[in-house]
């Protein structure tokens, strides 16, 4: 399942991220959002899980936690529109 993680702190890597999410299950892949121009971080990502159920667990225990002084958002990922 592909995850959005939103409003977390520029300067967090995706090793961060991945063992965060990593405390509620496997976690596939971890992919930062980067500005073209500046190389760096809009803020959010996604995150790859491939068990559905343990996806669940961390958006239920991640989304809304502080991490960096400011309240992340965690979601499923909705399709890209064109």
């Amino acid at each position: 399942m592909r995850i959005y993680v939103g409003n977390f702190p520029y300067e967090m890597s995706e090793q961060e991220i991945q063992e965060t999410f990593s405390a509620h299950g496997q976690v596939e892949e971890v992919a930062i959002v980067r500005d073209r121009d500046t190389g760096r971080s809009r803020g959010f990502a996604f995150v790859e899980m491939p068990a559905s159920d343990e996806a669940q667990a961390a958006i239920a225990a991640l989304n809304g936690k502080e991490m960096g002084g400011r309240s992340i958002t965690v979601n499923e990922a909705r399709p890209r529109e064109d």
